[in-house]
């Protein structure tokens, strides 16, 4: 696989969504979730992003894509489920351009949503790089089975133990080990069985 897994910190930062549906709404939800500032440009949109738009947790562009309308976002989501919108550089070509117009490669990165199991203190993502998303959805149904409210308090455990080893200990290597110590505590304690 040849894609970068990464993880963003959106709080704050300016994202739009493009299109207003089923999937803009995953997507907003989801960035709404980060605390990012979200615009979606839609004429249309479902009620749950409606309801987003009327509580003032995002801004409603009532109209369709305009060339230009990328302009000082951080993250763009091309959302209309159109089958030639599927990258940032497809809208154009849908809202505007003639489809047989010959177009440069994009200038946007293009890259593929994961499914991901979160809890309060942490994330796993799970990607198929779109090779098939519904094995990606069942690898997470596996995943959160497995987790419990018990990682998220052996996690916290092990991260205060942490930040104190980390601001004893100066060399690089006795700060590994002890690191790896403290995982290893917190996971016994979370299950004595597995060591």
């Amino acid at each position: 696989m040849n894609y970068y897994p990464i993880f963003l910190d959106l709080r704050g930062r300016p994202c739009l969504v493009v299109g207003g549906g089923e999937s803009a709404t995953r997507k907003v939800d989801g960035l709404l979730g980060a605390n990012a500032d979200v615009t979606v440009i839609s004429p249309e949109i479902t009620d749950a992003i409606a309801e987003h738009a009327r509580t003032k947790k995002l801004r409603h562009l009532k109209r369709r894509y305009q060339e230009g309308d990328l302009k000082g976002y951080f993250l763009v989501y091309a959302a209309t489920g159109g089958s030639r919108c599927r990258s940032v550089d497809g809208c154009g070509s849908k809202y505007g351009r003639s489809s047989s117009q010959r177009r440069r490669p994009p200038r946007f990165m293009q890259f593929y949503n994961s499914g991901h199991c979160t809890t309060r203190r942490s994330c796993i993502a799970i990607s198929t790089a779109s090779k098939c998303p519904r094995f990606a959805l069942r690898v997470k149904q596996k995943i959160e089975a497995l987790i419990n409210p018990e990682y998220g308090t052996a996690l916290v455990a092990a991260a205060q133990r942490q930040v104190l080893m980390r601001d004893r200990l100066s060399a690089d290597r006795e700060r590994r080990q002890r690191l790896e110590e403290v995982v290893e505590l917190a996971w016994k304690e979370l299950d004595p069985d597995t060591g």
